[in-house]
């Protein structure tokens, strides 16, 4: 290292060379001297050499007085000061390098093609006419998001689109905008029948794309209407006259059973009709169906392809595995702990929804519940209560899991393991909605059902263990069981609930994972209240080989992983079984089997 306080000589001695000369040159010349006539190149190169040295030994003077009051600044500093000012510098760096990292995550998120859900180009750019876009700038709406930019322009050209984007990226106005805006242009009347036709899974999606395009259509005079029940009139769907026909979330009407009756209403609307079809997802189901709706090729739009992860970005994931009785039990500690807090809890049938929902308000556990069975009366309000409350605990089955804006909501519990991976992303998608939007999703997993999280991974979405303390959970087992116990209603709907849940499980399309064979009967009893299983009615094979087949399973197979029972699982008790020549009923997974055999 050098020593700064050392001049430096080689340019001082040429800076000294460069004043002798110019003396001399200054100096009274002799006559034998001036006789010579000077070089006048030779003159100007020396000049320039020495103004060039005077530069040079003027920024070395400079340097040198820089580092003498540095150096003597540090040595009248204390030390604590001095290690002070260097995390000061280095804060300040730290500061820098982030605000840099920020400015390219803006980038990122305001361009077209990035991760947010947003882009950069404004409803100004479509040309709409004035009544639509005053009706956007009054919803509070300036610029697209991305899946919007894609769509909106092709559908204003009369093209058919099939678009693909993840929840709450704003599919909505991505068709009803172009639909708008054709029945605008058509000067279409009342008289001239259903212009567009746009048609949802679920009564509580109708209602609320029913609420967006009203507001659209505030400044029109258009109409609209909405129909539950089934779909629309075969005479109005025959008075469409090169209308529109938008279906959303296609893969949930093809599973909900609709597929016959979406034939059907296909073949009876025109062929000179514009299609557009909006999933989250694309299935099997969707690309039948797009081949079944489309008259021409249509557009693509998936603004998701190149994602790392399909969920939502501010969206926190996890799962938690609990033993089948305990449940229950950690559901209500769960809520217990954050009533403060906007929950949906999603099981698998009806039946489900309602003994829980039941079960919680007997012990002081306000909530509210929507499923299938209910009437449309009852679920329409009990969904805009839910919309309209600042904190509260809704139970439902998967009904509420496509399309539904629900605001605000801070948790996602899927207390029953979804059918197909792609489910489970439309469930997380009530939460998290929206540009910069937080939420929390959680899973719960039996040991039986891990092997689910590698089918999650391969769809792209990103779950952690929750780790949750069996000391903290509420000793309310027995109570919870004299109350089943001794009411009647209350025990007759956890008996439905209880055979809605088998029958569920039986029915999963993953039966690699959710086998119905594998489960422990007293476990999956103990979790819905009863100290044992209950007999109920049920449609499943179970033969006597089957049987003799889980008798025989080795200790430790019980789990997907690997048979050394990472999770801390109680190891199954170990049961011998012979034949024997007299009858013996025995009831195994609900289901009474007549087997010869007697346990010893």
């Amino acid at each position: 290292m050098a020593d700064y306080s050392e001049p430096n000589t080689s340019h001082s001695s040429a800076a000294d060379e460069a004043k002798k000369r110019k003396r001399k040159r200054n100096r009274p010349k002799k006559p034998s001297e001036s006789s010579e006539a000077p070089n006048p190149n030779e003159t100007q190169v020396e000049d320039e050499k020495e103004e060039e040295a005077e530069e040079i030994q003027k920024i070395e003077d400079n340097k040198k007085d820089k580092r003498k009051k540095k150096e003597k600044k540090n040595r009248e500093k204390p030390k604590p000061q001095e290690e002070e000012e260097e995390n000061g510098e280095e804060e300040e760096e730290k500061e820098e390098e982030e605000e840099e990292e920020e400015g390219k995550k803006k980038k990122v998120k305001s361009s077209g093609v990035g991760y947010g859900i947003m882009s950069t180009e404004a409803f100004t750019s479509l040309g709409l006419s004035e009544p639509t876009l005053k009706a956007i700038n009054e919803m509070g709406f300036q610029h697209m998001t991305q899946i919007q930019a894609g769509a909106i322009p092709p559908l204003l050209e009369g093209k058919d689109v099939l678009g693909a984007a993840r929840t709450g990226s704003g599919k909505t106005l991505a068709f009803l905008i172009p639909a708008v805006e054709l029945l605008h242009h058509t000067h279409f009347t009342p008289r001239n029948g259903v212009g567009v036709l746009i048609i949802c899974p679920t009564r509580e999606l109708a209602i609320q794309t029913h609420a967006v395009a009203k507001n659209l259509l505030k400044h029109h005079s258009q109409t609209l209407g909405v129909v539950f029940g089934g779909a629309a009139r075969r005479g109005e769907a025959e008075r469409i006259v090169k209308g529109c026909l938008v279906i959303d979330e296609a893969d949930r009407i093809l599973e909900t059973n609709f597929e016959e009756e979406m034939k059907q209403l296909i073949k009876i609307l025109p062929k000179t009709r514009q299609t557009a079809l909006f999933s989250a997802t694309q299935t099997r189901k969707v690309e039948d169906l797009a081949r079944l709706s489309f008259q021409t090729k249509p557009i693509y739009v998936g603004v998701d392809d190149r994602r790392t992860k399909v969920t939502n970005e501010g969206l926190e994931q996890g799962y938690c595995v609990v033993p089948c009785a305990k449940r229950f039990i950690l559901l209500y500690s769960f809520l217990k702990s954050h009533l403060s807090q906007k929950i949906m809890v999603f099981f698998s049938s009806c039946n489900s929804v309602t003994f829980h929902s039941e079960l919680l308000r007997y012990i002081q556990v306000p909530c509210f519940d929507i499923h299938g069975k209910q009437k449309q009366q009852k679920r329409t309000n009990t969904f805009f209560e839910f919309c309209g409350a600042e904190k509260g605990i809704l139970l439902c089955t998967d009904v509420a899991a496509r399309g539904l804006d629900i605001p605000a909501v801070d948790w996602i519990v899927q207390y029953d393991p979804p059918d197909d991976p792609k489910e489970y992303i439309h469930r997380v998608g009530r939460t998290a909605r929206g540009e910069g939007a937080k939420g929390k999703a959680l899973l719960f997993l039996i040991p039986e059902e891990l092997q689910f999280l590698k089918y999650l991974k391969a769809v792209k979405v990103p779950v952690k263990e929750c780790l949750f303390s069996q000391k903290k959970l509420r000793n309310v087992k027995s109570h919870l069981e004299k109350l089943v116990a001794n009411n009647y209603y209350l025990n007759k709907s956890a008996k439905d609930a209880y055979r809605s849940y088998i029958l569920a499980y039986n029915s999963h399309s993953m039966k690699d994972i959710f086998n119905v064979h594998c489960l422990d009967m007293q476990a999956v009893a103990a979790s819905f209240c009863f100290s044992n299983p209950p007999k109920v009615s049920l449609n499943i094979d179970s033969s006597a080989s089957k049987f003799r087949k889980k008798m025989r399973k080795v200790e430790g197979r019980r789990h997907g992983f690997s048979s050394d029972n990472p999770y801390d699982r109680p190891s199954p008790p170990t049961t011998t079984a012979r034949l024997s020549s007299s009858n013996q009923e025995v009831k195994y997974l609900g289901v009474e089997a007549m087997i010869s055999l007697a346990i010893e």
